[in-house]
C-alpha cells in the first residue's frame, strides 16, 4: 500500500474564534479503506472479554485513596492497542500480556475494529429516547518523518484514522492546541485540555488519541419530582447531603457475598450501568474482587425484580497519568529509553512511550447519563536530535531589534558585560 499527503481543513472541529478559519493540517493517508466487522464474533467477544480483563487490573492501579474514580477501559485499551500495532520484540510481548492479546496480531486488530463497529451502532434516537455513542482514533504525527507503511494500513484499516502531520520540533505547544481541539470537538466539550501544557516538546514524534462519548437517557427515568436530599456515607465514614433519585420498576438484580447489584438499562436495552453496592463494612474487600470475577459473577447472577431504587445524582471527572499504573502491570519496555521497540512505527528514529494521558467524565441524572473520555499515547524520541552547530555565545556581541519584512531597525546595541551597564 502506497499513502498520499493531502490536506484536511479542520474547519468545524478546531474550536477556533466564530471568523477565524482553521488551518489546514496535512495527513499521511494508506490507501487501505476501513474495513467492514468482518471478525468472528468468538475474537470480538474475547476482545471484549480482555478489554475487561486490562481495565479491571488497571482500576486497582487508578483507584488509590478515598476520592471518586472514572475511566474508560475502551479508550485507554483502543489509544494503546494502536500504539502496540508499531511495537516489536520484548515491547510488544509485554504489551500484548497487559492489554490480555491472545489472538494473532491482524485477528487481535480485525477485531478490535468489529468491537469498535459494533459499539457505534447502538446509537438510536426515538423521540426523547437517544442513545449516542461515538468513538473516535486520531494520530498526530511528526511531519517529515517517514513512518512505516504496515503500521499506517493497519491504522487506516482497523482504527479508521489517517496521520495528520504537524511540527512537534518548532510547534509542539501549535500541535498540542490542535490535538486538544480535536478531543473537545469529539467529547461535546466535555474534555477540553487531555493534554497539559508542557508535555509535548521538540522530542515529541507522535501523538495518538482515542476519544470516547456517550449521551445515553434510561430505559425507566427517574421522575425529578421525586428526587429529594438524602444523605450517603462515604468511603472516609463521613456523610454527606446529596439529591437522591428513586424510582420503583423492574430491574436486573443480584446478590452476592457481601453484596447487591442493580441493572439500569438505557433507552433500546443494548446498553446498560451495573452498579454493585458493597454491604456495610465491605466495600474493601468487594472492590479486590474486580479482577478476580466480580463483574462476570455479578452479571450471571441477574434476575428480573421489582426493585425500590434510590440513587445519587452525580457528576465528576477523573484525569490521571498512567505510565507508572502500565509499568507495574507488566510492560516497562515500552518506557525505557534504551530498549523500547517501536520499529514498527518508523526506523528512522528509535520511539519510546513518554507519557500516556487519560480524562474521563460522568455526568448522572433523571433522564440518563452523558459520559467522555480521551486517552492520548505520547511517544518520543528516546535522545535529542544531532546538533548541527553549538554556539556558545560567552563573549562581548552585538544585537539588533528588527523588523524581518521591511529590515527597519527597531533597536541597536551591544552587549559587554550581562553583569553590568
Amino acid at each position: 500500500m502506497s499513502f498520499k499527503t493531502v490536506a484536511l481543513s479542520l474547519a468545524g472541529m478546531l474550536i477556533m474564534g466564530a471568523c477565524a478559519a482553521a488551518p489546514p493540517v496535512a495527513m499521511a493517508l494508506s490507501d487501505a479503506p476501513r474495513a467492514a466487522a468482518e471478525a468472528p464474533s468468538g475474537d470480538v467477544q474475547n476482545v471484549a472479554s480482555s478489554m475487561e480483563s486490562f481495565g479491571t487490573g488497571l482500576y486497582a492501579a487508578i483507584a488509590t485513596g478515598h476520592g471518586n474514580v472514572v475511566f474508560s477501559p475502551a479508550s485507554i485499551m483502543t489509544a494503546l492497542a494502536m500504539t502496540y500495532a508499531g511495537a516489536r520484540g520484548v515491547t510488544a510481548e509485554e504489551m500484548a500480556a497487559v492489554l490480555h492479546v491472545d489472538l494473532d496480531d491482524p485477528a487481535f486488530h480485525a477485531a478490535m475494529n468489529a468491537l469498535d463497529l459494533a459499539l457505534e451502532s447502538r446509537s438510536f434516537k426515538s423521540g426523547d429516547d437517544r442513545v449516542q455513542l461515538s468513538i473516535a482514533n486520531s494520530l498526530w504525527g511528526q511531519d517529515g518523518l517517514a513512518f512505516e507503511q504496515p503500521f499506517l494500513d493497519t491504522l487506516a484499516k482497523d482504527y479508521g484514522t489517517g496521520m495528520r502531520l504537524v511540527d512537534f520540533k518548532a510547534a509542539a505547544e501549535k500541535a498540542r492546541v490542535q490535538i486538544n481541539d480535536w478531543v473537545a470537538s469529539q467529547t461535546n466539550d466535555k474534555i477540553t485540555d487531555l493534554i497539559p501544557a508542557g508535555v509535548l516538546n521538540y522530542l515529541t514524534r507522535l501523538v495518538l488519541v482515542n476519544a470516547v462519548y456517550m449521551d445515553a437517557t434510561w430505559a425507566h427515568q427517574f421522575d425529578p419530582n421525586d428526587t429529594s436530599d438524602g444523605s450517603f456515607t462515604t468511603l472516609a465514614g463521613t456523610q454527606v447531603t446529596v439529591p437522591m433519585m428513586r424510582q420503583t420498576s423492574s430491574f436486573s438484580y443480584a446478590k452476592g457475598d457481601g453484596w447487591q447489584a442493580v441493572q439500569l438499562p438505557y433507552s433500546g436495552n443494548r446498553l446498560a450501568m451495573l452498579l454493585i453496592v458493597p454491604d456495610q463494612g465491605r466495600f474493601t474487600d468487594v472492590e479486590q474482587e474486580l479482577g478476580s470475577g466480580l463483574l462476570s459473577e455479578a452479571v450471571s447472577g441477574l434476575s428480573p425484580a421489582s426493585v425500590a431504587l434510590t440513587v445519587p445524582k452525580f457528576t465528576f471527572r477523573t484525569q490521571a497519568q498512567l505510565g507508572s499504573a502500565l509499568k507495574t502491570l507488566g510492560m516497562p519496555t515500552a518506557f525505557d529509553p534504551s530498549s523500547a521497540d517501536f520499529s514498527g512505527m518508523t526506523t528512522e528514529e528509535q520511539l519510546l512511550i513518554d507519557k500516556v494521558i487519560h480524562e474521563a467524565y460522568i455526568a448522572v441524572d433523571e433522564e440518563g447519563t452523558e459520559a467522555a473520555a480521551a486517552t492520548a499515547v505520547v511517544m518520543r524520541a528516546t535522545s535529542a536530535p544531532m546538533v548541527d552547530v553549538t554556539f556558545e555565545i560567552d563573549r562581548p556581541f552585538i544585537f539588533a531589534l528588527r523588523d524581518t519584512e521591511t529590515g527597519a531597525l527597531l533597536f541597536l546595541g551591544r552587549v559587554v558585560d550581562p553583569s553590568g551597564s
